[in-house]
């Protein structure tokens, strides 16, 4: 069975991003906030997100701006480190999402226990942060050596921050991704965090993967969730729960319980 069946079983599942703040040896870390810092700002999110029913969170360095293609060892022990002082309060499945490093999101998903992990496999990119080729088959290589094998894998097909070099059309993209790598799921993009996917792209994905589950990944906002889970398998969500639906804020309790219990309307049969 496809690991993201196992995780999620039939349902389309909202997952919530809990964001940490910037992580040392990042130019954003603030060094009064300090890791106990970290990990209350982590902490009051994860309790606001399971409060509010989503069905998985997801943890991230979304603050750890510029992003690097091999993050500094720093980054993912911290992150480990916070997971773990975290674990015994988390009640729903979790991924991690190392940007944008495959290989160290799949080595902190073996450190932590996640049961996903979300990152850029496959493509050729013009970025912000320069030319940016992952290598699927090495991270896939990697998670076997670490017995990973049932940890789902959630292949982002539309980078933001980037453009595709590769001049296939998204969904030809996609089936390709599908066909030489076998990622559990796909993630259809906006241009950046917090931008939404087309919702034509998502169809068009969906259109040439029906057997492959596909979520929107960026952008979802409460006025759109029904409609974008009327297309994809799922979505992820971060900036809509916030504070004044900023990327950047803490999650807000109210707004992260009237996204879930849209999301919960817009799946009932």
């Amino acid at each position: 069975m496809n690991n993201f069946r196992k995780v999620f079983g039939a349902t389309k599942p909202v997952i919530a991003m809990v964001h940490f703040g910037a992580l040392p040896g990042s130019p954003l870390h603030d060094e009064a906030v300090g890791l106990e810092g970290l990990l209350d700002g982590a902490r009051q999110d994860l309790a606001a997100l399971q409060a509010a029913g989503f069905d998985a969170v997801m943890f991230g360095n979304e603050n750890d701006r510029p992003y690097e293609f091999e993050v500094d060892t720093a980054s993912t022990a911290t992150m480990a480190y916070l997971i773990g002082q975290l674990r015994s309060e988390i009640t729903v499945p979790f991924g991690v999402n190392v940007l944008w490093d495959p290989k160290s999101s799949i080595a902190l998903a073996a450190a932590t226990g996640a049961h996903f992990v979300r990152e850029i496999f496959t493509g050729t990119y013009a970025s912000d942060m320069g030319p940016w080729t992952p290598d699927a088959g090495a991270a896939m290589r990697y998670r076997n050596r670490l017995g990973c094998d049932d940890v789902a894998m959630l292949y982002n097909v539309s980078a933001e921050f980037a453009d595709s070099l590769d001049r296939r059309p998204l969904p030809d993209r996609a089936r390709s991704a599908v066909f030489s790598s076998v990622p559990d799921a796909v993630l259809v993009s906006g241009q950046i965090t917090g931008e939404a996917a087309e919702l034509s792209d998502l169809e068009a994905v969906k259109a040439v993967l029906p057997d492959t589950p596909v979520l929107a990944n960026t952008g979802v906002k409460h006025d759109t969730v029904a409609d974008v889970l009327a297309v994809a398998d799922g979505c992820i969500v971060g900036s809509s729960l916030k504070v004044d639906g900023n990327t950047w804020n803490p999650v807000d309790a109210d707004r992260a319980a009237d996204f879930m219990a849209r999301a919960r309307a817009a799946r009932e049969p």
